[in-house]
Parts: structure tokens; C-alpha cells; sequence
């Protein structure tokens, strides 16, 4: 579903300025903190509390949609959130955004399943994005993944394989599973779960 347009969003995007950072600022922000970065972070619940539960992590969340990075923005800002931010723009500006083998987790929390066959190379999974990914991965980085689709998460642990990452800690039921006591819910999550979903789940290492 398509977001509508945030009323006054160019002034509100300026009075979170603090909290949405291009690449030049990156490094700066950073300040030699561990770097964990999520990818597609809707709203920013996962972020917030992300970087609430680890105060020595500095977080960003990618967003491409307009509305989204602003709401996520402003949740920051609202909680005035020192170790986390946005930045607007897409997957396939990450090798240009953020320095190489510096990011110590990637998190694709549902992403786009992208169900048709055809549309395979868009899933966020797909072996050229776990390329882009390699190139930002510290030596032990990995990749979080978790999705309420069944036919996404079995496509995705192939992709790993074949793109020669390790396969760790998977569940087909993370709210039933250990890890689920150190699980951060997502709103798409908790919306999934009520439904009757299972959340599956996986870490996928550099080998």
C-alpha cells in the first residue's frame, strides 16, 4: 500500500536534520562505533529500540520511501536517540554511501517477497544484493533475516549458500524459538503473528 504524502514533510524533514545523515556525514557520526545498518526501516521500531538496547552501536536505517524515513526521523528525534539515524535512499546506494568491510550486521526484516518467478532479482535476497553486501561486511559480519514468507525464506537460504555464506541459528518459528527472548517485533511483525503467521529466521555469516 502506498504511503500518503506527509503534510508540511519538507519543514518536518528539516527539523530532523540531526537525524538524517548523507555519506559525508557518516563516518563522522559514527565515531568509530560498531556500524549495524537495517535495510528498508519502515516506521524505525526495530531502529529505536535497536539502538536503545545497545548504546555503543550506531545504527542506520535505509529508507527509500519518503514518508517512512520522515516518521522514522521523527521517532528518533522524539526519543532523542544519540546512536541511531536515517538515511533516504535504496539498496543499490549502499557500496557508495558507506565505507568497505565496516558494517558489523545487515538487518532485512520483511522485506518485499516479491512472489512472481519473474521478479525474483528484486528480492532483496537475491545473489547481486548479497554481493553489495559482502563489500560492507566487516570479516565477521553477517546478514539478519527474517520474513513471515515461507517461499521467500527457503529462496533466500539457497541464495545464501550459493553466495557462500555460513547458515546459523535458523528457526521456522522464532516466536516460539531461544531467540525470541532477544527478538525485536516489527509493526509488520506483530501484524504477521496475529494472523497466524510464523516468523521464520536466520544469520547468515561471511565464510
Amino acid at each position: 500500500m502506498r504511503m500518503r504524502k506527509k503534510k508540511n514533510g519538507p519543514a518536518r524533514m528539516q527539523a530532523c536534520a540531526d537525524y538524517l545523515l548523507d555519506s559525508g556525514q557518516m563516518e563522522q557520526a559514527c565515531e568509530g562505533k560498531e556500524l549495524r545498518i537495517e535495510i528498508g526501516c519502515g516506521k524505525g521500531t526495530f531502529l529505536l529500540e535497536s539502538a536503545e538496547r545497545e548504546p555503543d552501536v550506531f545504527f542506520v536505517g535505509i529508507e527509500r520511501v519518503f514518508g517512512a524515513a520522515l516518521l522514522a526521523a521523527e521517532k528518533l528525534r522524539e526519543a532523542q536517540t544519540p546512536n541511531a539515524c536515517v538515511m533516504l535512499g535504496d539498496v543499490m546506494s549502499l557500496s557508495e554511501n558507506f565505507p568497505a568491510h565496516r558494517v558489523s550486521r545487515i538487518y532485512l526484516n520483511f522485506s518485499d517477497p516479491w512472489p512472481k518467478a519473474r521478479h525474483a532479482k528484486r528480492r532483496l535476497t537475491y545473489r547481486t544484493f548479497l554481493a553489495e553486501y559482502k563489500k560492507l561486511l566487516a570479516p565477521d559480519g553477517a546478514i539478519l533475516f527474517k520474513t513471515d514468507n515461507v517461499q521467500l525464506f527457503e529462496f533466500s537460504l539457497q541464495e545464501f549458500e550459493e553466495s557462500g555464506f555460513l547458515l546459523r541459528n535458523r528457526t521456522d518459528d522464532l516466536h516460539a524459538s531461544k531467540w525470541e527472548a532477544d527478538n525485536i517485533h516489527t509493526e509488520y511483525e506483530d501484524n504477521f503473528s496475529a494472523k497466524g503467521f510464523s516468523i521464520h529466521r536466520v544469520e547468515a555469516y561471511l565464510d
